[in-house]
């Protein structure tokens, strides 16, 4: 089963990596058969996170989600189905380019931090382990593609800024189009958001008898909740669009990215079981 995993992931890695090839050689080209290649890619690429993550089940005998690899890879993976599942209701020019190149980095970042097997710690032996962190980063997955529609958004409006209608313009969606694309994607990923902070407040209760205790880690998980509480907010009651609902996207972003890792390996705490 080992050998196994290995292969599968090392097929996840070549398959994503071609899949960005092919996105950033139809940006350039703007040939429709590459577009298509690149989405048969991607797609494969799903799949093969899909196969290689159950693979980690077996392998370990519960979700392989406590270790920074296996976040990594179930973030890509997040990432991959969100953005599918987006783009079967949605289209978005040349979207797939900035996602795939996203997802391509968290799969490298994967391979760069240790596969070892470890045993599972006591206070994660719990069927709550995959609700509470599979729907966190379904949540990241969803709010990862509001953070490419808004450097894409940034891009398109520095060029409209500075009248240039050029390489980027020509190759970019409409602000409005980036504009919506921001808000769906907002509201889907701070829907899992919530779901994710309450199923872990549930599992506290059960694991430590209490529901909060201002670990680092759950501090920073409900900064990052009001950051994006507050985008929600102002976008549906004062009409944050635009330029600044993109800068709040890459911000609460790079919180969601805190969360995850520099809260693990600076503040430590004891949700920091993946260092």
């Amino acid at each position: 089963m080992s050998e196994i995993s290995y292969l599968l992931f090392q097929s996840v890695l070549l398959v994503t990596f071609l899949a960005a090839a092919a996105y950033c050689v139809f940006f350039v080209g703007q040939k429709n058969k590459i577009r298509d290649v690149a989405r048969v890619l991607l797609v494969s690429s799903g799949i093969l996170q899909t196969l290689y993550i159950v693979s980690r089940y077996f392998l370990l005998g519960h979700a392989p989600i406590t270790s920074q690899h296996e976040t990594l890879v179930v973030f890509a993976w997040a990432t991959s189905w969100a953005y599918l599942s987006f783009r079967w209701r949605y289209t978005v020019k040349n979207f797939g380019m900035f996602v795939s190149l996203l997802i391509l980095l968290l799969l490298v970042l994967s391979a760069l931090v240790s596969r070892e097997v470890s045993e599972l710690v006591p206070a994660l032996q719990s069927w709550w382990l995959p609700v509470h962190a599979g729907v966190s980063l379904l949540g990241y997955g969803f709010l990862s593609l509001a953070f490419c529609g808004g450097l894409m958004y940034l891009l398109q409006e520095r060029e409209l800024k500075n009248k240039r209608f050029g390489y980027f313009f020509v190759r970019l969606p409409s602000l409005d189009a980036l504009d919506q694309l921001n808000s769906h994607c907002l509201t889907t990923g701070f829907v899992f958001l919530t779901l994710g902070i309450v199923s872990g407040s549930l599992w506290a209760r059960q694991a430590w008898g209490t529901y909060w205790q201002w670990d680092p880690k759950e501090t920073w998980s409900l900064i990052t909740w009001f950051i994006y509480l507050i985008q929600i907010h102002q976008r549906f009651t004062v009409g944050w669009r635009g330029k600044r609902a993109a800068v709040m996207a890459i911000f609460g972003f790079a919180a969601v990215a805190f969360t995850l890792w520099g809260v693990t390996y600076l503040l430590g705490g004891v949700h920091s079981y993946a260092r």
